[in-house]
């Protein structure tokens, strides 16, 4: 038997996707504890899993990138914010490793401290990655802007410059935080931030096709364990019974991103059209200033897994849970990507025909409008996406690759 300690970065989209497959290492007999953000202790306990929450000195940093001005200074700002957060990060999994004596790590790959701390303990660990592949690759995209894949010389002539401008961009936003943690911890600076995804440190990723660009030549590393949507247990809501026009499930981001605009925009858009508008806002109910009208039904959340069966199309700011959630569900989404991963899985949804994506200079009721419509119309290749993405045993390989962490006489 192994004993696992989970640390997650305080975010509501970095810990949910984890419970199958944790769920599945104690179903083969393994221990596990979480440590994770407070308002998800109790649920996790519900579920099973041991868990206690992370320093409040963690939760004290906030993570201001949506209050940047453009794209570059958005990137800068959250990672001086993760990486200024990373100095409570690393002596909270310094603080729990001391409490639970682990065999081995799972940390989040926000978590900046926390690998830095991990890495430097000698213990087995892994880079926890709940979205799409930041890797180079034969025919991959530079990763940032959401670029197109394209063949031919010319593609790959694009990609190899994208791919040294983006490093060096992350590089310059990253590195002076990153090797700060790394010195903190007696561990050598990196060069490129790309080093935090290679050999010999483990990457378990929670994605796949089509969300994930097909890859030949994936280092062995990597494990791509597939995307394992997952809602806390909750009484399913009477009112998607009732007969009515199809509901179109709007939702800002679970942690707050400053998205208030696409919710706004999403009911003057769709409020005179022939739906049912499903508007969640989490951490953005309090202060967006919406309320149930009409054919708009406002709610500070609902588990997205009772309502998409019910959808015609999502209509989201990209977040990586509620796209895989909705492509899962074969959903057609609409993809306002403001920042962070967003280009990258919108571009993921528009390459699998699952989706459209919208720019958000773009955002107005009209765009927004003609956008759900586009998206009604690709239902078909978003069941296809989802025959593609969902074989049912992503917690299972999950749980074989936390597992080679393990020594080989307690794998079990």
């Amino acid at each position: 038997m192994s004993r696992f300690l989970v640390y997650v970065s305080p975010a509501v989209g970095h810990t949910l996707p984890l419970v199958p497959g944790l769920l599945e290492l104690q179903r083969r007999g393994h221990d596990v504890h979480v440590v994770t953000i407070p308002t998800l202790v109790d649920v996790l306990r519900e579920a099973g899993l041991d868990a206690s929450p992370v320093a409040e000195s963690v939760i004290d940093v906030p993570i201001t990138d949506y209050l940047a001005d453009g794209d570059a200074d958005r990137l800068r700002s959250g990672q001086t914010d993760l990486m200024e957060r990373g100095k409570y990060d690393g002596p909270d999994l310094a603080r729990a490793i001391d409490e639970h004596g682990p065999d081995a790590l799972l940390v989040d790959v926000n978590a900046y401290g926390a690998k830095s701390v991990a890495e430097a303990s000698g213990l087995p660990w892994a880079n926890l990655l709940p979205t799409v592949l930041p890797l180079k690759g034969a025919g991959i995209p530079a990763y940032g802007p959401g670029f197109a894949p394209m063949g031919g010389p010319l593609g790959w002539l694009r990609d190899q410059v994208m791919w040294k401008v983006m490093e060096k961009v992350f590089g310059k936003a990253m590195l002076p935080g990153l090797n700060e943690l790394r010195t903190e911890a007696g561990l050598p600076a990196y060069t490129s931030p790309m080093q935090q995804f290679e050999p010999p440190i483990t990457v378990i990723a929670m994605t796949a096709e089509p969300l994930e660009y097909p890859r030949t030549d994936l280092p062995a590393n990597v494990h791509l364990v597939g995307t394992q949507p997952w809602d806390p247990p909750a009484e399913r809501p009477a009112y998607l019974d009732e007969p009515g026009d199809p509901w179109v499930l709007v939702t800002c981001s679970t942690d707050y991103q400053g998205d208030e605009d696409l919710a706004r925009t999403a009911v003057e858009a769709l409020r005179d059209e022939p739906v049912r508008v499903l508007l969640t806002l989490a951490e953005a109910y309090d202060g967006a200033g919406l309320a149930s009208t009409g054919n708009v039904r406002v709610e500070r959340f609902v588990p997205h897994g009772a309502v998409l069966p019910h959808c015609a199309a999502v209509v989201c700011h990209g977040g990586f849970g509620i796209v895989s959630k909705a492509m899962a569900a074969g959903v057609p989404a609409v993809v306002v990507p403001f920042g962070r991963d967003q280009p990258e899985i919108a571009r993921r949804v528009t390459e699998a025909g699952a989706g459209v994506s919208v720019r958000p200079r773009d955002l107005s009721p009209e765009r927004l409008r003609a956008a759900v419509a586009e998206a009604r119309a690709l239902t078909d290749g978003a069941r296809r996406a989802a025959a593609r993405l969902v074989d049912g045993h992503g917690h299972e390989r999950f749980a074989d690759a936390a597992l080679r962490l393990a020594p080989a006489t307690i794998r079990g």
